[in-house]
Order: C-alpha cells, then structure tokens, then sequence
C-alpha cells in the first residue's frame, strides 16, 4: 500500500506541475496584475536546471545499461541495487530519476516558450 501511495503522489505531482507550466504557457504576454509572465527559472537557473537534468538523464541511462543503480537517499547511501537482486528498489529509484528528468525538462520546455513568444 505505501509503494502504491508513493507512485499516486509522485503522479499527482507530475500533474501539478504540468498544470502551473499550462497556466503560465496560456496566460500569454502579461498576468492578472499587467506585469510580463515570469518564467519558472532565470537564466542562471535554467544553465542550473540543464546541469542537473543532463546529470540526471546520464545516471539513469548507465542504471539502464549496466543494470545496478545507487540508492537515491540518506538512508541507504552507498548500496547499488542490481536488477538481478532488488528488482523493486531498482525500478523505484530509476522511475524517480526519470520522473525528475521529465520534470526539469519540462520546466526547461516552458521557459523557452516563454522566452522566445513573439
């Protein structure tokens, strides 16, 4: 049950997120109070955001070919899960990996978008 409330929160989540990028892709030029729509991230943040996305999408490219991924977190720093022998804790961690690529990269998607309205 808690394995299924973490994939439903990660999901609902996600949904939030995609959400708030629709809201600021479809307020157009200005918001509410006239001002110009702000982005999610700066600059700075996006070169910050595409670091760490890139860093992300290589560890779950190797977790992919090699079959063992580090545990994502402070309990458990230091163990490899292998797909041969923690089957679940691998999926689990490569899922997380992937969903916070998906989740920067969106957020990269509609900084652009707004960036380059004409």
């Amino acid at each position: 049950m808690l394995t299924f409330l973490y994939y439903a929160l990660m999901l609902l989540v996600g949904y939030v997120w995609y959400r708030y990028g629709q809201k600021l892709l479809n307020q157009g030029l200005r918001d509410e109070n006239d001002e110009l729509t702000k982005p999610p991230v700066g600059p700075i943040g996006f070169l910050l955001v595409a670091a760490v996305a890139c860093y992300l999408l290589f560890a779950a490219l190797r977790a992919l070919v090699l079959r063992e991924i580090p545990c994502v977190g402070k309990g458990c720093a230091g163990q490899i899960y292998t797909l041969a022998e923690h089957a679940g804790p691998y999926w689990a961690n490569l899922f997380f990996l992937v969903w916070l690529v998906l989740a920067l990269g969106y957020a990269m998607y509609v900084t652009v978008r707004i960036w380059t309205r004409p």
